[in-house]
Parts: C-alpha cells; structure tokens; sequence
C-alpha cells in the first residue's frame, strides 16, 4: 500500500452534502442581493445622475473604506480559523500572543470582533447621515441606501450568532469532532459570502458615483 492511499488522520476534506446544500442555498441569497443592485440602479436611472451625485455628497467614503478594510480582513481571519479547524486543533497550543500557535477558537473569536467593529461601524454611520439629513423616508436615494445596507447588515449580524453558535459548542465539548469542523468550515463559506457581496455593495454606493 503507497504513501498516497493512506488518510491523515489529522485532515478533513472539505464537506460534500453539507457543502452542496449551503451552496444552494446562498445561490438562492446571492439572488436576493441582485434585486437589491437592480433597485439601487433602477432608482438611480429614474432619479438622473445630477440628482444622485448630489445626494451622494455626504457619504464619509473614507470612514466606509475603513470599515470595508476591516470586514475584508475577516475573512483572512476566518480562513486562518478553517485551517485550524481542519487539523483539529480547536485552540491554541502556545501563548496568545503567538499567532501561529493559534487555534480555531482564538482565529474565530478574532473574526468576530471584526465583524462586530463592522456593524458598530455602520451604526455609527447611520446616525451621522440622520443628523445629515438621510433617513429611510427623506428621499429615494435614503429608501435604496438603508435597504440595501441595511440588509446586509442583519446578514453580517446572522454571521456574527453563527460564530458565536460554533465558539460556544466547542467550549463545552470534551473534545474536537468531525461534525464542529465541518460546521466551522460552513460557517465560513457564509461569512465569505457576505464580505464579497459587501464589497460589490461598496463599490456600487460609495465609488459609483
């Protein structure tokens, strides 16, 4: 018997039905993100861009960029947690400050906090349009933007809850199963997700001008 065909006992593959049903069903929320883009340039065509540049004056594109870096970031973090997960290491062998020796729990809890910096981020962002002007109702441009922002938004928070969900369980199992790796890496294909769709929603609202 060859080298080749033996497993390792220390390495998942990647999950088949599991995968298969996650990505048929973020196919179904990718769809769901393309009526938000077909409102938000359906309604800018109908408004003119005269119109739209002006109301898209008071965007912070820094501050927004800022937050953008930070979700993107996530999602090296993210990956960074997968590969712990996928050699079953669900926390770190060394000190803390050691990222290397980092596990699934320390990569997972960091992505977290990034993901959380980023909503804070865009609540913060919300009430400084508010005092600007921009609400829900004072214009189309306020209705497209807080929707399709906004909607995301509870996507990231749902991410949020799912590593919150996957953090909690492995705390309080005895040991590192094959099941906990598989929901960790499925967990990431979702957080994925969001951050390509936030970016597509970044450039269309705040460099599409």
């Amino acid at each position: 018997m060859t080298s080749a065909s033996i497993a390792s006992p220390h390495k998942i593959s990647r999950p088949n039905l599991v995968a298969v049903g996650t990505i048929v069903w973020l196919s179904s929320e990718l769809m769901f993100f393309a009526a938000l883009f077909a409102m938000y340039f359906t309604t800018r065509a109908v408004q003119g861009p005269s119109i739209w540049a002006l109301s898209t004056e008071i965007l912070n594109i820094k501050f927004a960029a800022i937050n953008t870096t930070v979700l993107v970031l996530s999602s090296v973090t993210c990956q960074f947690g997968v590969f712990a997960a996928e050699r079953f290491q669900a926390k770190r062998t060394g000190s803390i400050f050691k990222m290397k020796s980092w596990g699934m729990r320390e990569w997972f809890a960091l992505t977290f906090l990034m993901g959380a910096f980023f909503i804070a981020g865009q609540i913060y962002e919300y009430a400084s349009l508010t005092v600007e002007g921009l609400t829900l109702s004072s214009a189309a441009y306020g209705s497209v933007f807080y929707i399709a922002t906004g909607f995301h938004g509870l996507h990231v928070t749902g991410g949020l809850i799912a590593f919150l969900i996957v953090l909690v369980r492995v705390a309080k199992a005895r040991r590192f199963t094959h099941q906990q790796a598989t929901t960790a890496i499925v967990v990431s294909y979702y957080w994925h997700f969001v951050d390509v769709v936030w970016i597509a929603l970044f450039s269309a609202i705040y460099l599409i001008k």
